[in-house]
């Protein structure tokens, strides 16, 4: 079952790999045709399929030859606990299932799901480095999927690659990674098609709300939805949002929202150890929206200035290069786990402290600092790397790549000494490969 939110390209993957993979791809699209659901009132599989070619005029052979494609499957929620018979006895028939808001389903689902039977796939837009395949840089992707390693940053790297890698992140950051505007600027290199896909796609995800209408009003989720934007890289109050609505109402609609995947909370956990979960704070939260690009034109930002400025820090004091991080740090994990991102903060009237984000690309907590520019001061991980006495952090900023260490004293006057890994955002994606090859080093010190 593939998850994700809409227009992330779930129905055109499936086609394109399936037909790669098994030379054809049935369909059965159970919105478009709600005639179909009358072909899975049973438990028999082959009965089932054998309805199917008659409604869609063609053979679905179940012999791993052909693939079994259930789009838009939460428009009858019910064919999802069909799948157990299909896992069961019919292992070799290949079926993959897709839908807009799926979440919502399985959240309220009141049949038994066939629990073991599904694996669950997490699509996300698309990254830095896809990015680059579609804009027809291979070269910059394999360099950075194949040569960024911790060896080569020391040697230091190239400052052309550096550049290059620099201004096309840029234009990712503005175009974003929904596939449709990813397509738009591949195509004609130019922002004015992308903003009317930003617009496009704005629209559709505002249109979705009357599907939510017997939760939540769609004025609260228009209102939290144009809140995300303007608090990205800050604590999320409902306070800004509308201080005449009620806290839990609009809690109620940032928790559609995150169910429809058009936004994700960075939760506050006090980063102790593993998981990172434990002890998590869920309601000091942070929120990122869906996609960068998305964000950067619900802010109504000129992407053709923005696109001219000398560093990451586009708006709200490096609040998109924190939404940037944040969204490419959700492709680092593995495909079948629900990404999920945390941070550290430390309220206190003399010393609120703030690590932007907390990660565990191996086995340990990694801190992790999000600066737009080439500098910024590094208080709050100072705090942190004293308290927790961890070997090395992380840190992505625009500047050209470099490890160093750092000796100095926490703002408690603590001497702290460790590693520090300073990436430009570019190599977010790179993290997972760098911080075993750091763990390495450490180790051998």
């Amino acid at each position: 079952m593939l998850r994700g939110a809409r227009q992330v390209g779930k129905s055109w993957l499936v086609r394109s790999w399936g037909a790669q993979r098994f030379g054809r791809v049935v369909e059965v699209n159970l919105e478009r045709r709600p005639e179909t659901k009358a072909c899975f009132t049973d438990n028999d599989p082959k009965a089932v399929l054998q309805r199917l070619e008659v409604q869609l005029g063609q053979r679905i052979p179940a012999d791993g030859s052909v693939l079994l494609f259930l789009d838009e499957i939460q428009a009858v929620p019910e064919v999802l606990a069909k799948l157990r018979w299909f896992a069961e006895e019919m292992p070799q028939l290949p079926v993959i299932a897709a839908g807009s808001l799926l979440d919502f389903t399985l959240a309220d689902h009141r049949f038994s799901m066939p629990v073991g039977r599904i694996s669950y796939l997490h699509l996300e837009p698309m990254g830095f480095i896809e990015f680059c395949h579609a804009c027809g840089e291979e070269p910059l992707a394999r360099w950075l999927d194949e040569s960024l390693t911790v060896s080569a940053i020391r040697s230091g790297v190239p400052a052309d690659l550096h550049d290059k890698a620099i201004a096309l992140f840029r234009a990712w950051v503005l175009v974003g990674g929904m596939p449709a505007a990813v397509e738009a600027f591949a195509r004609e290199r130019s922002y004015l098609p992308v903003a009317d896909v930003h617009r496009e796609l704005l629209a559709t995800v505002r249109d979705d709300f009357a599907k939510y209408a017997d939760r939540v009003h769609h004025h609260r989720l228009a209102a939290v939805l144009d809140s995300v934007p303007n608090q990205l890289g800050q604590k999320f109050t409902y306070a800004k949002v509308d201080r005449e609505e009620r806290s839990i109402a609009l809690k109620q609609a940032l928790d559609l929202l995150t169910l429809a995947r058009v936004c994700h909370r960075v939760i506050s956990t006090p980063g102790k150890g593993l998981p990172l979960g434990a002890g998590a704070d869920a309601k000091t939260i942070k929120v990122i929206h869906l996609d960068v690009g998305l964000a950067s034109s619900a802010l109504r930002l000129d992407l053709a200035a923005l696109e001219r400025a000398d560093d990451l820090a586009l708006v709200n004091e490096g609040a998109i290069a924190e939404q940037a991080v944040g969204q490419l740090l959700r492709l680092n994990g593995h495909g079948n786990e629900e990404p999920a991102l945390w941070y550290w903060s430390r309220e206190a009237r003399s010393s609120a402290a703030e690590v932007d984000y907390l990660a565990a690309p191996t086995s340990h907590v990694l801190p992790i600092e999000v600066k737009a520019g080439t500098g910024g001061a590094m208080r709050s991980l100072h705090v942190f790397m004293a308290d927790r006495k961890l070997a090395w952090a992380a840190r992505f900023n625009s500047a050209a790549p470099m490890v160093q260490v750092i000796d100095t004293k926490a703002a408690t006057g603590e001497p702290v000494r460790y590693s520090l890994l300073s990436l430009p955002a570019y190599a977010v994606e790179c993290l997972p490969r760098l911080a075993r090859e750091m763990d390495a080093e450490s180790r051998g010190a």
